[in-house]
């Protein structure tokens, strides 16, 4: 029970923290302190203020103390009460000072009297009388400041003028007068001397936070503190109130006829018309309504209080999200209840607002939104937006914490509960961050993981604070998520997504080609179609870029331009990059096709897999087509965990006999090649990818399997087509997929695919079948190094920007560790020795130029002329025969099953309406993106996409090229409009 008076303690005065730790630090800065402000107001009124302060605050302190150790003492049965009465007898205290203070000390006061899902009872039914009901001023007081704004005596401004306020708070108190044309309104006096006494509180604020920053620096709240000193004078303008009331009402677009039609997101609540403002007093139309703590004449009235409340919070997520201007008091105390029906909330006091710039806007939007969606890279994307930096890379965390600020309230009854499990919490989140930064327990309580705090957060995120609490006050429950997520989608929804709406949406890059210019103007008309999110498109012919387009924007939530070096989820296109690992292996040497997959991965052997052979894996014909299954159930976050995903391979048992039926290994062919490339080179899996492809290929920072940090603002966030979503029930099933992933299996968890790999922790995982990002330049360079007996192609085009391969690339290796008997090293960094400690029987495949020159096409050569003598003289594979190993013809026909559609890890391609051979290779991934080259023309080509659908888009484009180009249209990639052959693999 301490932690209610250690929560109501720091709130109350930090200053008794300061003496507590401290007492020789604070001596000195209070000195400072009433040095610095003695000219302001006079010392001996401040010193009798903060020495109020003081002695309230040490008493309570001491009070609470002692009901703690005496609850040592006490039965469970009697603590409870003892410590109801020590809340009673506190807060009497902490109202009886508030009241004595004023200022700035109300506002505090008031903001705890909301919070009734974190404090006590005993406050919350105290300090709620400080929201309207705090000791009236003299009426003499009060007519004095009326008659000096206007100039005029009270009879030449009223008819009749209520003595008695009708409520009287903070800053001003309000009369209920009629006007002498007998309107009948609301007068609003502030008090005399408040302007003197808020100043004088926020210097006092400011000067605390300034020592408590320096004394513990994990607790700076300058941000926040800096924020309130800015806005809260404007709070005494009442001119200022005035214009921010009418804007307001006319942002909200406010009806008081009952019965009037309103929008999806148009919001049912009243303002008072202004009808006249000085700078210190405020006239305006009197409405009768019930106060909200009113709760008698709220039940007699009928009023349902859920429904009340829900359309405040809906009033606010509008302000928040769609106007960018909000009240930043939300208070019981500023809402009244219309008593006519239809019962409507009316909206009070417009002196503290804050005006949001359209960036800000839209990044809290964002914010909110990838927090509903669990998406981690828009939700820091939002941070980056907003001007929030942090210190340390903690998206799990970061996640949680943004999720507790949008949580749903809880009712006052449950408030113990709630501060339990947020303690928790906490805690959870202490103890992950001192596991990472590896800091001891006082080390990471002094931890800032903030870097950078921006001001307009603060009273956005008070308000938030405000809402819940006057929920909880009234006894509701409201789902944040459901009732603001329809205003923040409303302001990202629709923002520059087409290209009728966004002059940009095509990015402003040199067309190569004539094709590219058809090609953007075919994105244009599938885009204001509203079947293109973001896109790119890359190809080269000859061994030249022709096409390097990027065009729409980064999610459906995130209208920042998609650019040629965006990284894009490509799904199963992983796995035609991962194949060419296996085969770069297979051309240096430390690994045979033909071989037992047991004999270079040991924990493999048993299960009937002894006879499964590496070429079986490639041609999906291992009969291991299930393996992985049940990772697309409960079970799907076990697919980020490398090692586990070995053994769950290692455990498997065969359905089919291997070499027999072809059946699609969706999940299981990555870890299977993964493991073979981990177990043959006795290095891990990413170094592969770098020193394989990366490195050569010059394309670092735009492809991985599994992202490293700090590339996430280049990350494009996957969505779905809802229309192609409906389209299932229309297809047939496939011969060529296994029975648990066959199209009506797909339906079932294809609506949740971008939500899971949306999420950083995914993206970041090694999934070797499904997790590529990569550009489409990087993809398309890939191919056309295949398309040319694996020679590099010239550097990518000099009009790109950035320039392809010219990110920071420090990836990490997050996979298998190596052995420490496994550093032995030979030619080309590959290890001496298997992963299983057996010497290396395989020699590297020597370089022979003049026979690799022979067998590949004279362009070819030329190309490779100028590539200098790194990787093979420009070269990726070394071996003449390539390509027929990729498509698994030729004296590599014997290891494919005939006339199956994937040949040695890529799907074959024919020619459509050719003469019936192999002319390329490539594999697509789920949604669209693909990668393909077509081997007799020299021409290779990707797509990225993040608008997930059944491959039209993409068939279309290709179709285009091709037609454009005059080469022939590869089978499997085309025919737009044959829905049973979606692009799924």
């Amino acid at each position: 029970m301490l932690a209610w008076f250690l929560f109501l303690s720091i709130i109350v005065s930090v200053v008794v923290y300061a003496v507590w730790v401290s007492p020789s630090r604070t001596f000195l800065f209070l000195n400072s302190i009433s040095k610095s402000v003695k000219n302001i107001m006079g010392w001996g009124n401040i010193y009798r203020r903060r020495m109020k302060v003081f002695t309230a605050a040490l008493i309570i302190y001491l009070d609470y103390k002692a009901v703690q150790q005496r609850g040592k003492w006490t039965s469970k049965s009697k603590r409870t009460a003892l410590w109801e009465k020590a809340h009673e007898r506190n807060a009497k205290r902490v109202l009886s000072l508030i009241i004595k203070l004023e200022g700035l000390w109300v506002k505090l006061g008031q903001y705890l009297s909301t919070r009734a899902d974190v404090l006590p009872e005993a406050y919350i039914s105290l300090l709620k009388q400080l929201q309207d009901s705090l000791p009236p001023r003299p009426l003499k007081e009060v007519c004095r400041t009326i008659q000096k704004e206007f100039g005029k005596s009270m009879d030449d401004l009223f008819a009749e003028f209520v003595e008695k306020p009708l409520a009287t708070a903070s800053i001003a108190q309000v009369h209920r007068a009629t006007l002498l044309n007998g309107q009948e309104v609301v007068v609003k006096v502030q008090h005399d001397g408040i302007k003197a006494i808020i100043l004088e509180d926020l210097k006092n604020a400011k000067s605390i936070v300034n020592w408590i920053a320096w004394a513990e620096p994990q607790y700076d709240f300058n941000p926040m503190i800096d924020e309130w000193c800015k806005e809260a004078p404007k709070e005494l303008d009442f001119d200022h109130e005035a214009e921010n009331t009418r804007t307001v009402a006319a942002n909200l677009g406010c009806k008081k006829s009952p019965g009037e039609s309103y929008s999806s997101n148009r919001v049912n609540v009243l303002i008072p018309e202004v009808i006249q403002s000085t700078k210190s007093v405020l006239i305006l139309e009197y409405m009768d309504g019930i106060r909200l703590n009113d709760t008698a004449s709220l039940e007699a009235f009928g009023i349902d209080k859920q429904n009340i409340v829900e359309e405040i919070t809906r009033a606010y997520a509008h302000q928040i999200y769609v106007d960018g201007f909000f009240n930043g008091d939300p208070h019981p105390g500023n809402f009244l209840v219309s008593k006519e029906a239809p019962h409507r909330p009316i909206l009070l006091d417009f002196g503290l607002t804050k005006k949001l710039s359209s960036s800000m806007k839209h990044a809290l939007a964002k914010m909110f939104l990838a927090s509903a969606e669990g998406d981690h890279v828009a939700l820091l994307s939002a941070f980056s937006e907003m001007g929030l930096r942090l210190r340390l890379d903690m998206p799990e965390q970061v996640m949680e914490i943004t999720s507790v600020f949008f949580r749903s309230s809880t009712p006052a009854t449950e408030a113990q509960q709630n501060l339990k499990s947020l303690a928790e919490q906490r805690e959870k989140n202490m103890k992950a961050m001192q596991e990472k930064l590896q800091l001891n327990q006082k080390e990471v309580k002094r931890f800032n993981p903030v870097d950078a705090f921006p001001g307009d957060i603060v009273i956005f995120g008070r308000v938030l604070n405000l809402l819940r609490g006057l929920s909880s006050t009234m006894n509701v429950r409201i789902v944040y998520m459901d009732i603001m997520k329809p205003f923040a989608e409303a302001v990202l929804g629709n923002i520059n997504k087409t290209p009728a709406a966004n002059a940009q949406w095509i990015y402003d890059t040199p067309v190569h080609s004539d094709v590219e210019a058809k090609l953007r103007r075919l994105l244009v008309e599938l885009g204001n179609n509203d079947k293109i999110l973001g896109i790119q498109v890359c190809a080269y012919k000859d061994g030249e870029v022709i096409i390097d387009t990027a065009a729409g924007v980064l999610g459906r939530y995130d209208p920042r331009p998609v650019q040629p070096d965006t990284l894009f989820s490509v799904f199963s296109a992983t796995k035609g990059i991962t194949a060419g690992m296996l085969h770069w292996l297979v051309d240096n040497g430390k690994l045979k096709l033909d071989e037992n997959v047991a004999n270079i991965w040991p924990e493999f052997r048993g299960n009937g897999k002894e006879h499964i052979k590496v070429h079986h894996i490639l041609n999906h014909t291992s009969g291991l087509h299930n393996a992985l299954a049940d990772l697309r159930g409960e079970n799907a976050f076990l697919m980020t965990e490398w090692d586990a995903c070995l053994k769950l391979i290692e455990a498997s048992q065969p359905e089919t006999e291997p070499g027999k039926q072809q059946l699609y290994h969706y999940l299981s062919f990555g870890w299977l090649c993964g493991g073979i490339v981990e177990h043959a080179s006795g290095k891990k899996f990413q170094e592969i990818l770098e020193e394989a492809l990366i490195r050569p290929l010059k394309i670092e920072g735009e492809l991985y399997v599994g992202i490293p940090p700090g590339v996430e603002a280049r990350l494009a966030n996957l969505t779905l087509d809802t229309d192609d979503l409906k389209k299932f029930s229309e297809m047939r099933n496939r011969a060529e997929m296994p029975s648990t992933f066959q199209l009506n299996n797909i339906s079932e968890f294809a609506e949740y695919l971008p939500a899971f790999f949306n999420m950083l922790n995914v993206r970041r995982a090694i999934v070797p079948a499904a997790n590529g990002h990569c550009s489409a330049r990087a993809l398309a360079r890939y191919y056309a190094a295949l398309a040319d007996c694996g020679v590099v192609p010239p550097p990518h085009s000099s009009a790109s920007n950035p320039p392809l391969g010219s990110h920071p690339h420090i990836p990490k290796f997050p996979s298998k560790k190596t052995d420490e008997k496994q550093k032995g090293k030979v030619d080309g960094g590959l290890k001496n020795e298997r992963s299983d400690g057996r010497q290396n029987v395989y020699i590297r495949i020597e370089e022979d130029d003049d026979n690799d020159e022979e067998k590949c096409s004279k362009s070819s050569r030329d190309t490779s002329k100028g590539a200098g003598p790194e990787n093979k003289k420009g070269k990726i594979f070394s071996n003449p025969r390539v390509h027929e190993a990729f498509m698994g013809v030729g004296e590599y026909e014997n290891m494919c099953l005939r006339d199956g559609v994937f040949g040695l890890g890529f799907r074959r391609l024919k020619s459509k309406d050719g003469d019936g051979s192999y002319s390329g290779f490539g594999h697509s991934g789920m949604g669209g993106s693909t990668g393909f080259c077509d081997v007799k023309n020299r021409f290779a080509m990707a797509v990225t996409l993040n608008k997930l659908s059944f491959g039209g888009v993409t068939a279309k484009i290709v179709e285009l090229i091709c037609s454009e180009l005059n080469l022939p249209l590869p089978e499997g990639l085309s025919g737009s409009g044959d829905i049973n052959r979606p692009l799924i693999n």
